[in-house]
């Protein structure tokens, strides 16, 4: 990270300069404000506030894009809390840790990674959902809510955008994981569960999951259709229209889709046949693929 030390204490600033630098950071060191708007642009910015007789402010908005971190000999509305309020991000007191600081540069550090992330998702999913659209009036939508799709995106469109029309965080599990119904059972009520691959579950399996996730708020997709259930039931498309996307899917996906949506209306022989491939490699992909094949 490139990092600007403000402080009118050099012997002080050299040492945190020395430290961070052992660190692999890139350190520059200003003795005033004036000097410390440079123009050039850096991930922190570490700002004493007790340099005498010097504004702070104009360099807490010439790096509004950075960390800024207060250096503060004592905690007042001036030292702190105003800065704060301005744009600084947090503070610390002198003498302080090299320690505790590098945590606090950390701790920016990895939030401004996730924001960074976070912002790729969502670019993401907004592209990929896009071309999706849907009548449903997400704020009459009552959960918990299963969604029957054969086309997979259709249900994950559904969710994201209920959840991100109701500004609430997305849990994602799938049934197909041995950790499943202690994942659901540990998730918070304040979050929504978004619950995949419904169909793998075995008809046993079903009156256990329907009690597990009542009154929980989830919403549950299935590639299959379902008969005779509690809860309200969504089916956005129906599996005839998978390939009306203007899509074209690779060969693997091909396959995997037409065994999981048909492994239990043909036997193995005959499904092999239909795919071009051995019952062996019906197998081995099956097993690849982690598809469960209902009995």
């Amino acid at each position: 990270m490139n990092i600007l030390i403000i402080e009118n204490e050099i012997y002080l600033a050299q040492s945190i300069a020395s430290k961070l630098s052992d660190l692999s950071h890139n350190c520059d060191i200003s003795s005033s404000t004036k000097e410390g708007l440079r123009g050039t642009p850096y991930d922190v910015v570490l700002l004493s506030t007790n340099i005498s007789g010097q504004d702070i402010y104009p360099v807490i908005e010439a790096y509004k894009n950075a960390v800024v971190i207060l250096m503060v000999s004592y905690v007042s509305n001036d030292t702190v809390s105003k800065p704060l309020a301005a744009g600084a991000k947090d503070y610390i007191l002198k003498p302080f840790m090299i320690e505790e600081l590098i945590r606090k540069i950390q701790h920016f550090q990895n939030h401004e990674r996730l924001r960074r992330q976070n912002q790729t998702y969502e670019r993401y999913l907004s592209h990929t959902f896009n071309s999706i659209n849907m009548d449903e009036d997400l704020d009459k939508v009552e959960l918990p809510l299963f969604i029957c799709s054969g086309y997979q995106k259709y249900a994950d469109a559904f969710a994201f955008r209920y959840a991100a029309h109701h500004d609430k965080t997305l849990q994602f599990i799938s049934l197909s994981s041995v950790k499943a119904f202690s994942d659901i059972a540990a998730q918070n009520d304040d979050a929504i569960l978004f619950i995949t691959d419904f169909q793998n579950l075995k008809k046993s399996e079903h009156k256990p999951f329907y009690e597990l996730i009542s009154g929980k708020k989830c919403i549950v997709a299935s590639t299959d259709p379902i008969d005779n259930l509690p809860f309200k039931v969504i089916e956005i498309e129906s599996e005839s229209h998978l390939f009306d996307q203007g899509e074209i899917l690779p060969i693997e996906e091909y396959v995997k889709y037409i065994m999981i949506h048909f492994q239990n209306r043909f036997p193995d022989t005959e499904l092999s046949k239909k795919l071009g491939i051995s019952r062996k490699s019906l197998w081995e992909k099956r097993k690849k693929y982690g598809i469960v094949k209902k009995k």
